[in-house]
């Protein structure tokens, strides 16, 4: 064999390195790879956000959870109702969507109790009352269901007066307040009726929407 000259010697180990280099990449991209396993709540078939799974039955009524946007509601669903629970809805849906997104309402459910028609609004609570002896609400007339906002615009007196710390009294003051000016654009235009204090416009300011 003869003798390789020292110019050969640097070619061939250049290109020996080379080749293991090349080896050593390709043992770490066939290694390196991961499989992600699905979360606790996927597998259990909940959202990934933690809420629960869809409704069944006559109440389903074709809502299903949303994209996870800034649009989505998410509303705590309790009372005489299948499956209690918090749910994602979409932007514009209504209670009755909400108790079809907990399965539909118990067997026990006083829904006449509840005005299934009312919007939902993020955060709200909606309780289904559950009857008594003689249909009665359990509990008494107490136990009555968040049924949604009143809307500012069209609320009665009767309605006015189901929010806390307004009576019959106050109630209409507010009523002819609005029709003097020809309707409000906000909840806070209200300050100006007399007898209404912070604590009441809080609470206004919780049930009432423009």
């Amino acid at each position: 064999m003869p003798d390789l000259s020292r110019s050969q010697l640097v070619v061939y180990a250049a290109v020996a390195v080379a080749l293991l280099l090349v080896g050593a990449r390709a043992i770490r991209a066939e290694g390196g790879g991961t499989t992600a396993l699905p979360s606790a709540a996927t597998a259990s078939g909940e959202d990934e956000a933690g809420f629960g799974g869809g409704g069944e039955g006559p109440y389903a009524g074709g809502i299903t959870l949303g994209d996870g946007g800034g649009t989505d509601l998410v509303v705590d669903v309790a009372g005489a109702v299948r499956r209690p629970g918090v749910y994602r809805l979409p932007e514009g849906a209504r209670v009755v969507d909400a108790i079809g997104r907990a399965g539909g309402p118990a067997g026990n459910a006083l829904l006449a109790g509840i005005n299934r028609a009312a919007r939902l609004t993020d955060g709200q609570q909606v309780v289904v009352p559950e009857a008594g002896p003689g249909g009665a609400p359990l509990g008494g007339a107490g136990a009555t269901a968040e049924a949604g906002p009143i809307g500012l615009g069209t609320a009665t007196v009767e309605q006015l007066e189901t929010i806390d710390g307004i009576g019959p009294v106050t109630a209409a003051k507010i009523v002819e307040y609005r029709d003097q000016q020809g309707g409000l654009a906000s909840v806070d235009q209200l300050d100006e009726v007399s007898g209404i204090g912070p604590a009441t416009m809080e609470s206004l300011r919780a049930r009432l929407q423009p």
